[in-house]
């Protein structure tokens, strides 16, 4: 009996593990969407008013994200946290082409917005 419980207890621990790591590689890899969505703090107000300037360190957080996992980007603009933050999606989804960033993906659809 013994045997039993300590065979379901590693094979629900080894079932849990599996589904984290599934669960874990997302649109933005290992990273959480939520750490994503942080490292993009300097570029909110540039995400809500299409007149904000946006700040240089912004534009190197956004280059770097569509740089390792562009994906990731259209995940957080399209994300509950960046609802709650006041993001505009289709506001943000103009910074690349605001920061000069050349190799965005421009012309690709994100959600509902095309990136331009």
């Amino acid at each position: 009996m013994k045997a039993c419980v300590v065979s379901v207890f590693l094979f629900l621990l080894a079932t849990n593990i599996f589904v984290e790591e599934v669960v874990a590689a997302g649109e933005c890899g290992r990273t959480p969407i939520r750490s994503a969505a942080a490292s993009l703090s300097p570029c909110l107000s540039a995400a809500r008013n299409v007149r904000a300037k946006v700040p240089p360190l912004c534009c190197t957080k956004v280059g770097a994200l569509i740089k390792t996992a562009p994906k990731c980007l259209c995940a957080v603009l399209l994300s509950p946290l960046a609802k709650q933050a006041g993001i505009n999606p289709a506001i943000a989804i103009t910074i690349a082409k605001r920061c000069n960033i050349r190799k965005r993906p421009a012309g690709k659809k994100c959600g509902r917005y095309v990136v331009p």
